[in-house]
C-alpha cells in the first residue's frame, strides 16, 4: 500500500489521488439477529463498485441465536452471546480478515455501491487516515432485501441527525478536527488502513453496553496521530431512525455513555471541570535537582493554571509528597513517566503567571499543523518545548519530525525560577517578579 503522509491533518493534500494498485479491502459486518437486515446488506455489498478480486467481506456475529446465512464466499465468524458485546466483535472481525484497509459497517446499515472505493480511498493512501461516511435513515420495512439500495431508499428517507451534518460543515468535512471530533466518528461508517488498527490496538472491549466504544476507539486513534476526515460520497442507509429517535435512548443512556467515557477521554470539553481524573491531559517534566522553594513555586503555579497537570520531577520534595498530581520519573523514561495529550519538558523551573496564555497554547497544540512550541523568555533563552502526544506518535512511526511543524514562540507570563526564590513572597502575594526570577 501506498505510505504517504501529510502534515497535520490535512488529508486535502490527497484531493484528486487515487489509490494505484487498489488495495484488498476487508469489510467487517457486525451483526446480532437481524437476519433481514443482513441480508440487505450483504447485498449491497455484493453490488459494491470495487473489484470484487479485491473486497473480502466478514459478518462478525455477536452470538445471534440460530443459524446466520451468508453467501458463498462471506466469511463468516461468530463468539458466544455474553450480551452485548459490540467492540470485541468488531475486534473478532478484524482478526479473520485480510486486508490492507478496513472498512467497517453494521448489519443494518446498507451501504450504496461506491461505498467501499470512497470510504477506503484516503486510508489506502495514508496510512493514518481514518474516514467516516454518511449514515443516512430511511424506513425499509415491507422491501425485498435484494432491492438496490438507492432505489429502496428513494422516498422513504428518515431525518438525518442535525449535529452531525452542521459539524461536518463546520469544520469542512473534519479538515479542521480538533481533540473532540472523535463525537463525529459514527462506528457503522467508518474506515482505516490495518496497520494503524494494530498499532493502536483496536476497540476497547470492556465496552458491554450501547454506544461509546467507536468514540473511545476514535479519540485513541487520534492521539496516535491519525488524520480524520469525513467522506459525503461514502453513503450507508440505516434501516431506521437516527439514534436520539429509537426507543430506549433517553438520557439515562445518554448519562451512562458519557460517565463512561469521562474517564478515558480528559480532553477539555470531555473530561470533568475539576474532579479528580486518572488520565493526565498536560504533563510538566521538569529535569535535574532543584531546590525544594523554586518545585514548590513551579508546583504551585503550574498547577494553578492547568488543575488537570501533572508534574513530573527527577526527585519530589518532602513538601509535595502529599500531592498526587506531583510524581517521581520512572526509571526506565528519561523524558516523562505519564503519557498525556501534551507534554511540556524544561531543564529547570518554571513561574506560570498567565495561565490563560499557557492554557490557550496547550489546548490548541497538536490540532492544527503545529505539533510542538519551542519556548524563548524576552532574552531568547528556553523556557523548554512543548510537544503534543500526536506529534511525538507520529515522529516515533515514521523516524522524522515531518508531521508536525515546529513554532517558537516568545512566552508571555513564564519566566524562569531563580534557584533560591523568595517562597514567602509567593505564599504571600506581595512579591514582585524579581522575588522569583
Amino acid at each position: 500500500m501506498t505510505q504517504r503522509r501529510v502534515v497535520g491533518n490535512r488529508w486535502d493534500a490527497e484531493d484528486g489521488r487515487h489509490p494505484d494498485p487498489l488495495p484488498l479491502v476487508s469489510v467487517i459486518v457486525s451483526h446480532f439477529d437481524q437476519s433481514e437486515e443482513l441480508a440487505r446488506t450483504l447485498h449491497a455489498l455484493a453490488a459494491q463498485d470495487y473489484p470484487r478480486h479485491l473486497l473480502e467481506v466478514v459478518v462478525a456475529d455477536d452470538g445471534s441465536p440460530g443459524a446466520v446465512d451468508v453467501p458463498e464466499g462471506v466469511i463468516l465468524v461468530r463468539q458466544e452471546d455474553r450480551g452485548f458485546r459490540l467492540a470485541a466483535v468488531r475486534n473478532l472481525g478484524v482478526r479473520a480478515s485480510s486486508g490492507e484497509v478496513l472498512c467497517f459497517v453494521d448489519a443494518d446499515t446498507a451501504p450504496e455501491p461506491g461505498y467501499v472505493r470512497a470510504l477506503s480511498r484516503l486510508p489506502a493512501l495514508l496510512p493514518e487516515a481514518v474516514t467516516v461516511g454518511r449514515r443516512r435513515h430511511a424506513d425499509f420495512s415491507g422491501l425485498p432485501v435484494d432491492a438496490p439500495v438507492v432505489e429502496a431508499a428513494r422516498g422513504r428517507e428518515l431525518a438525518e441527525p442535525a449535529w452531525l451534518a452542521e459539524e461536518y460543515a463546520r469544520s469542512r468535512d473534519l479538515l479542521d478536527a480538533d481533540d473532540r471530533s472523535y463525537r463525529f466518528m459514527i462506528g457503522a461508517v467508518i474506515g482505516c488502513s490495518r496497520r494503524l488498527f494494530d498499532e493502536v490496538g483496536g476497540f476497547d472491549e470492556s465496552f458491554t453496553s450501547y454506544g461509546g466504544e467507536d468514540w473511545e476507539w476514535a479519540h485513541r486513534m487520534w492521539q496516535a496521530g491519525a488524520v480524520f476526515a469525513h467522506v459525503p460520497d461514502a453513503v450507508a442507509w440505516h434501516d431506521g431512525p437516527e439514534w436520539a429517535d429509537r426507543d430506549g435512548s433517553g438520557v439515562d443512556r445518554a448519562n451512562a455513555q458519557t460517565l463512561r467515557l469521562q474517564a478515558a477521554i480528559p480532553v477539555q470539553g470531555s473530561a470533568p471541570r475539576a474532579l479528580w481524573s486518572g488520565d493526565p491531559d498536560f504533563v510538566v517534566r521538569v529535569h535535574g535537582d532543584h531546590s525544594a522553594a523554586a518545585l514548590f513555586i513551579a508546583a504551585d503555579s503550574l498547577v494553578g493554571a492547568l488543575p488537570r497537570a501533572r508534574l513530573v520531577l527527577d526527585a519530589v520534595p518532602e513538601v509535595l509528597e502529599g500531592d498526587p498530581r506531583i510524581v517521581v520519573a520512572s526509571a526506565d523514561d528519561t523524558s516523562a513517566a505519564v503519557d498525556a495529550r501534551v507534554t511540556w519538558l524544561l531543564e529547570r523551573p518554571v513561574i506560570v503567571l498567565d495561565p490563560a496564555w499557557i492554557a490557550d497554547v496547550v489546548r490548541r497544540l497538536g490540532t492544527g499543523d503545529v505539533g510542538s512550541v519551542e519556548l524563548r523568555a524576552h532574552d531568547g533563552s528556553s523556557l523548554g518545548v512543548l510537544r503534543s502526544r500526536r506529534a511525538a506518535r507520529r515522529s516515533a512511526r515514521w523516524g522524522d519530525e515531518h508531521g508536525f511543524y515546529t513554532a517558537r514562540m516568545s512566552a508571555v507570563g513564564v519566566h524562569a525560577l531563580r534557584a533560591d526564590p523568595r517562597l514567602e513572597a509567593w505564599v504571600g502575594g506581595w512579591g514582585g517578579l524579581e522575588s522569583f526570577c
